[in-house]
């Protein structure tokens, strides 16, 4: 789009979630719950996380007040937009038996709600568009996911405070959001005041601002806010050694670096849980206690489950190490195989959010150190 930036203040931010509210979208964005920022409905800029922060280490997660007051100023949670667009559990279809003994099957489809997601980290933003990819973009679509995706309308916030765990720079990101939102918020909190830089990425967010109070966007602000996205790239946390890790993914099969994780893996499958790109379901079969009706379940599922890779006779990788081998594996390197791309996206969320404190960007390291050991 070639709309100018705009300004908004903390006015036009709340206008524009009304604005969204009276557009009838359920919009869905960051909030201060149980401890952690999440996110949930809201129906006010109020519920934003305002004065709020995040302190990050692998296995640690904890909120910590902010002097500033910045709505934004927080690294990924332990939720992602996944959670909305491809829902942990979706009914499929059902079955009923009549009274003569006939069956009859009804598809379950759902009238998809209409989302405005508020708040989509740069991170967030790739990793739904690798979602489209993988749920839309090959020969058969995950119909759900593809009309909820095709009704959300996305409102990115850059990043100025990379978290510890951040390492999306290393993986081709940046804290700069890419093409693909409607519109992009960059926070400025400054002696100038609060506000916020805003960019027209679609021809529905030009429309959406035009419905709220702005102003053109001034040199000052711009330029802080653009220097405030370049200095969060020099600040992550985190980073994955800057090899071509497909090869050395493909070279690490037999690595005994897999032994030392096995040992602390937990195969809890919160990696796959949190992670915003990890799209893994099967489906499950309920009845009600009388056999005459019966639903079809779709829900998430992860390599980490043992019965994940079941054939007759049992399951294909039975030990922690070959369970964890094939998720870093396939996010990192097969990925690109299936996709056309890696299936990481830099988020940090399996590192803090690992009860063992599991760091991929160690563990992808130590294989790197591995190769080199061996090969001198």
């Amino acid at each position: 789009m070639d709309a100018a930036p705009a300004v908004l203040d903390q006015d036009g931010l709340a206008a524009l979630v009304e604005a969204l509210v009276a557009d009838g979208r359920t919009v869905v964005g960051p909030t201060v719950r149980d401890g952690a920022v999440v996110l949930a409905e809201l129906t006010s800029a109020d519920a934003l996380p305002y004065g709020w922060g995040v302190e990050l280490e692998a296995g640690r997660y904890r909120l910590v007040p902010r002097a500033d007051g910045a709505a934004f100023a927080h690294s990924a949670g332990p939720q992602s937009w996944k959670n909305f667009l491809h829902p942990a559990r979706e009914l499929l279809w059902s079955a009923d038996r009549t009274p003569e003994g006939d069956v009859s099957f009804t598809a379950h489809e759902a009238e998809a709600p209409s989302y405005a997601f508020l708040g989509v980290r740069p991170c967030d933003l790739r990793a739904i568009a690798i979602q489209d990819r993988v749920l839309t973009g090959g020969r058969y679509e995950d119909g759900g996911y593809g009309e909820r995706r095709r009704r959300a309308l996305l409102i990115a916030a850059e990043c100025t405070e990379p978290g510890a765990t951040c390492f999306c720079v290393s993986t081709g990101g940046g804290p700069a959001a890419d093409p693909g939102y409607d519109l992009a918020l960059t926070e400025v909190v400054d002696e100038e005041g609060h506000r916020f830089l805003v960019r027209v990425g679609s021809a529905e967010g030009a429309r959406l601002l035009d419905q709220v109070p702005s102003r053109p966007a001034d040199m000052v602000t711009e330029s802080t806010a653009r220097g405030a996205v370049d200095a969060a790239r020099e600040r992550m946390g985190r980073s994955l050694p800057p090899v071509d890790l497909r090869d050395l993914m493909g070279a690490s099969l037999d690595a005994e670096r897999w032994d030392d994780v096995a040992e602390r893996c937990l195969t809890c499958g919160n990696c796959t849980m949190v992670c915003p790109t990890c799209f893994c379901t099967t489906t499950e079969e309920v009845t009600d206690l009388t056999g005459d009706h019966t639903e079809r379940w779709q829900r998430w599922d992860s390599c980490f489950d043992l019965d994940f890779s079941y054939l007759h006779g049992g399951s294909v990788r039975q030990s922690s190490r070959s369970r964890y081998r094939q998720w870093l594996t396939h996010k990192l390197s097969t990925w690109y195989d299936q996709f056309g791309t890696s299936g990481c996206v830099g988020c940090g969320r399996c590192i803090a959010w690992c009860p063992a404190g599991i760091d991929i960007t160690e563990e992808v390291a130590d294989l790197e150190t591995e190769r080199g050991t061996e090969s001198d």
